[in-house]
């Protein structure tokens, strides 16, 4: 009976986490007349319709683009600025407490509100020409990402023993190539949740994306799903697609590293 409960508890749960994403797709499936009709378990003669105009008359495809290149350079670039900074605070002893405050500098600008930082950040890309660019907020999101990337290595790298470090260098191993070649695998757990964590920041921000671009040809998907809401209506059929199409990156991302994202690749290496 116990087995039975938990169970049936685990579905219930389940079925509660999936129903808001099922209802958006049978919702991205009908038509206007449908959607305004009531709620439906399953869409009545369902149609692409939706999908069309998102793509035809929306620019989703642009909008869709954006996200993509704009979160995956970024990120990218923060994993290889960041990772490094965090093994050195990781792993060696800085004067004067430079590495605590270096810590605490890295986390005050994940702490810092983006309404403060949009029109310091706006100021600046004016100037260099950068609005409504992918380039600028490739900038911007590397700068917010890299401190972030550099607060959570700098734990994982932590816990890794430093023997295993220490073999490698015997062996003829450099400080380079022993971090690259035996530190960064072991921290692959690591890794992969700190690239999690920042495409979703990434690919949901919406404030700095909407204060930076105005035109589809650099707007991201959600300032992108903004303009299917009007002044008279709100396009529910095409925004419902929208949320359908907006997900499938994150979850083909999420689904290709999860393998990766469970902790404890290092147990047992030093006995």
């Amino acid at each position: 009976m116990g087995r039975f409960l938990k169970g049936l508890a685990l579905v219930v749960i389940v079925i509660c986490c999936l129903l808001p994403f099922w209802w958006l797709f049978v919702v991205s499936l009908r038509h206007r007349v449908d959607i305004f009709a009531g709620p439906a378990a399953w869409p009545t003669n369902p149609t692409t319709e939706n999908y069309q105009a998102l793509f035809g008359q929306y620019h989703m495809g642009s909008f869709l683009i954006n996200s993509l290149v704009v979160v995956s350079v970024s990120v990218i670039i923060s994993l290889l600025i960041g990772t490094p900074a965090a093994y050195a605070l990781a792993r060696f002893d800085l004067p004067g407490r430079l590495g605590s405050v270096g810590l605490m500098s890295a986390l005050f600008v994940r702490m810092v509100p983006a309404i403060l930082l949009v029109v310091p950040f706006y100021i600046a890309l004016g100037r260099f020409g950068l609005l409504n660019n992918r380039l600028g907020l490739i900038i911007i999101y590397t700068g917010i990402n890299t401190s972030f990337v550099i607060w959570m290595m700098q734990s994982f790298l932590a816990e890794i023993p430093k023997e295993i470090e220490e073999a490698a260098l015997v062996d003829g191993d450099s400080r380079w190539s022993a971090m690259w070649r035996i530190i960064l695998p072991l921290a692959g757990p690591g890794l992969a949740a700190t690239a999690i964590f920042a495409v979703i920041a990434t690919y949901n921000d919406f404030l700095i994306a909407l204060t930076m671009t105005s035109t589809p040809k650099s707007q991201t998907v959600p300032v992108g799903i903004s303009t299917l809401i009007g002044k008279i209506q709100v396009e529910w059929g095409p925004m419902a697609a929208a949320g359908v199409i907006g997900a499938v990156p994150i979850i083909i991302f999420a689904t290709i590293v999860q393998r990766h994202f469970v902790r404890g690749m290092t147990m047992g290496a030093v006995k």
